[in-house]
């Protein structure tokens, strides 16, 4: 994984292969899972300096994927991406930014929840069901 985000900085996406941006963006989508299940458990610790660098993290992550969506990475290399997508690229994209804002969102009240697991189901679990439901296949 280290070496697409390697490669992500070397050279631009319009450079990479089908195969390099597909493997990239499963990656990265399976980078955010896992950080959001650190940001959780950090959050339900009550480390929450921790907690929001990760957050900001995965919505730095969020707008990186908006460009590893082009037209010729519909098929191939296992993806697991709904033509959909492509389809409704704008309402796609917008979803992104929203998980992005929402994951910004989340560093400035996660502290002052009263509900810590009720504040991460609506800012930052609400965003992966949304794209998992619709624009993913079912597992």
């Amino acid at each position: 994984m280290s070496l697409f985000f390697a490669m992500v900085g070397t050279h631009s996406i319009a450079d990479q292969s089908v195969e390099e941006i597909i493997k990239g963006r499963k990656a990265l989508f399976s980078k955010n899972y896992s950080t959001a299940k650190r940001v959780q458990s950090l959050s339900s610790n009550g480390d929450f300096d921790k907690a929001k660098k990760l957050m900001i993290e995965m919505s730095e992550n969020y707008i990186t994927l908006l460009g590893l969506f082009p037209e010729n990475t519909q098929e191939g290399y296992k993806t697991e991406s709904l033509p959909l997508i492509w389809q409704e690229k704008e309402a796609f994209n917008a979803l992104m930014q929203k998980s992005s804002d929402n994951m910004i969102k989340l560093t400035s009240v996660i502290e002052e929840s009263d509900d810590i697991l009720a504040t991460l189901r609506e800012f930052m679990w609400s965003s992966c069901k949304a794209c998992h439901s619709k624009y993913r296949m079912p597992h």
